[in-house]
């Protein structure tokens, strides 16, 4: 017989919960101050039953609405840089600049177009506030150009027409009718027929606008525009601040599809920002719902908490076997290129980019992982194909690592390091030198203290002389000159049993000295020969890199060590393998000793 409490629970046993939301309280915070979203009326509504089956047009707007949210600005190297990536990704339409804010952008657009950098099938977008002097000069800076859109922005919201411009529907109307008159105006008078024109209208902040006035300011700008078969118009609907859900979102979307007059001839654009950490999903739902073209920045740069994520939405395509039509295939190096632009670091748990995004920690996780490589090799056999020819099904890893640059194992070694990419493509890109990932973290705490001591931007200038101070001292010069030891020459010879003795000629303390020392290797060596002089070294990890290619190619040798109860890296640049090996030696113990 089972002894009961008055509850009706056997005694001994914990009572159940029942209602667990009676163990929430009132969190205390002002929630009266903040209303909720509007529902849109729309009860046949399609968008839930729809699939995205092939990519949408993109738009990057890296370089004007991700460089406008940086503390430091890009510079027009940096700028060009990242021109270049997404250009060689395969974006074709690319937001370059704000023209009339500044030189800066007025002349980078400049560059690019008197240098030819633009290929024939990429339309270059600059935008413009709609105030006729603002608009002149925009279309300045197109001269020349193949392809170009100018995209003009009013904002349409009710809380802007109340507070920020005190205008009415009317008058906030009537801006972007002029504002896409001008434009057609300075279009025809300052550009040549060598320049295919397109135009662009954002009714900002779309989301925050009623839907009738938004249709009703966007139809006036198609009136302006005339659009007809081969000129179209972009019509942008900026979630400039996200407010709501993304299945409301979609809703809007779908509503405007529906009531666009010209909708044969519009270009519907969707530009989410990511406030309430739903960009994506609001973007992707969008299109479900009859948008046609994406506005974003890789890894979702931009103001706030950024604009919608290009990365991620094209990957997610690329998971569900849909062409993404840009090509993420080296994804580091995208990633690298990104950070050194916009001197921001990648989380290392970013989809699909991050430094632990395909690593495993829990042994139950890695175990999964390779029994499902182990049955994709099965499969695969048993069907006379490749692993790449099949369905890719390997638990816990929505894509296989290898298709965007990385391999499993690459990633198992790396997996407890977060990512300081930008630093270690200015060493890689401006030097050829391509550091070990632990080196790359030593070596940014000591980029971050001189960045916290001395304040703004660190030019790839000044990374190189922090490196080479910290790293390489020139024993030629007495004043970058430091350390314990300056090497001069070394030699090794090796006997049959496998022992080699080095010899080494340096200075010591500022004294000619020899050091001999014999080990496995020559580094084993040099470590002994050491001990003669008090210091204590042992080798953790040793890696190097030839620097070019050439009978005349540098190597760099890169070793981390234990020198004293310190752990710290050290490296070395010489034609000779053995030599640059020995120089990293002596570039960790100066360290040590600095």
């Amino acid at each position: 017989m089972t002894t009961v409490n008055p509850a009706g629970n056997a005694v001994g046993r914990p009572t159940p919960i029942t209602n667990a939301t009676q163990l929430q309280k009132p969190s205390g915070m002002p929630v009266h101050k903040y209303g909720r979203y509007e529902a849109v009326d729309i009860p046949d509504r399609t968008w839930p039953d729809n699939r995205i089956t092939v990519a949408p047009r993109w738009l990057s707007t890296d370089l004007r609405d991700g460089n406008q949210a940086l503390i430091d600005p890009m510079s027009p190297a940096r700028k060009r840089e990242m021109f270049d990536l997404l250009v060689k990704m395969g974006y074709k339409e690319i937001e370059v600049g704000f023209p009339s804010s500044g030189e800066t952008d007025f002349n980078f657009v400049r560059s690019i177009i008197e240098e030819g950098a633009i290929p024939e099938d990429v339309t270059i977008s600059v935008l413009t506030q709609a105030r006729e002097e603002l608009i002149e000069r925009t279309v300045e800076s197109l001269v020349g150009a193949r392809r170009a859109t100018v995209h003009l922005y009013n904002a349409t919201a009710p809380t802007f027409r109340r507070v920020v411009f005190r205008g009415s529907k009317e008058q906030v109307k009537q801006i972007a009718v002029d504002g896409t008159r001008l434009v057609m105006e300075y279009a025809e008078k300052i550009l040549g027929p060598e320049t295919v024109f397109g135009y662009q209208y954002s009714p900002e902040i779309f989301t925050d606008t009623e839907l009738d006035f938004a249709l009703e300011v966007c139809e006036a700008v198609c009136d302006v525009w005339q659009p007809e078969e081969g000129r179209e118009i972009i019509l942008n609907l900026p979630a400039t601040v996200e407010r709501s859900t993304p299945s409301t979102h979609a809703d809007r979307f779908e509503w405007m599809s529906r009531h666009l007059t010209r909708r044969e001839h519009v270009c519907l654009s969707v530009h989410p920002h990511n406030d309430r950490g739903t960009a994506v999903a609001a973007a992707e739902l969008a299109i479900m719902a009859g948008a046609d073209r994406i506005e974003g920045c890789l890894f979702g740069q931009g103001e706030r908490t950024g604009n919608v994520d290009l990365v991620t939405l094209g990957m997610n395509l690329f998971s569900q076997g849909v062409d993404p039509q840009i090509d993420f295939s080296q994804i580091d190096e995208i990633r690298r290129t990104s950070e050194y632009c916009n001197q921001m670091e990648i989380h290392p748990r970013h989809p699909y980019a991050g430094d632990l995004v395909y690593t495993a920690f829990s042994g139950s996780h890695q175990d999964a992982i390779k029994k499902g490589f182990d049955a994709m090799e099965a499969d695969a056999a048993a069907q006379g194909r490749t692993v790449d020819d099949i369905e890719w099904a390997v638990p816990y890893l929505p894509i296989d690592p290898k298709d965007v640059g990385r391999s499993y194992e690459a990633v198992i070694r790396v997996n407890s390091q977060s990512g300081k990419g930008g630093i270690a493509y200015v060493l890689k890109n401006d030097h050829k030198l391509d550091l070990p990932r632990r080196m790359q973290i030593e070596f940014s705490r000591i980029i971050q203290a001189k960045t916290d001591a001395e304040g703004g931007e660190v030019t790839p200038a000044q990374i190189w002389t922090t490196f080479q101070d910290e790293y390489l001292p020139n024993p030629d010069d007495a004043e970058a000159r430091w350390g314990r030891i300056q090497l001069r020459s070394g030699q090794t010879t090796s006997d049959t049993d496998g022992t080699d003795t080095l010899t080494v000629e340096a200075v010591v303390d500022g004294s000619d000295t020899v050091l001999t020392g014999s080990g496995n290797g020559p580094i084993s060596a040099f470590f002994e020969a050491l001990q003669a002089i008090g210091i204590d070294a042992r080798l953790l990890d040793y890696t190097e890199h030839t620097m070019s290619e050439g009978a005349s190619a540098q190597a760099a040798s890169y070793i981390e060590c234990a020198i004293d109860g310190k752990v710290l890296w050290g490296i070395g640049i010489d034609a000779n393998t053995t030599r640059a090996s020995l120089k990293a030696v002596v570039s960790a113990v100066n360290r040590a000793a600095r």
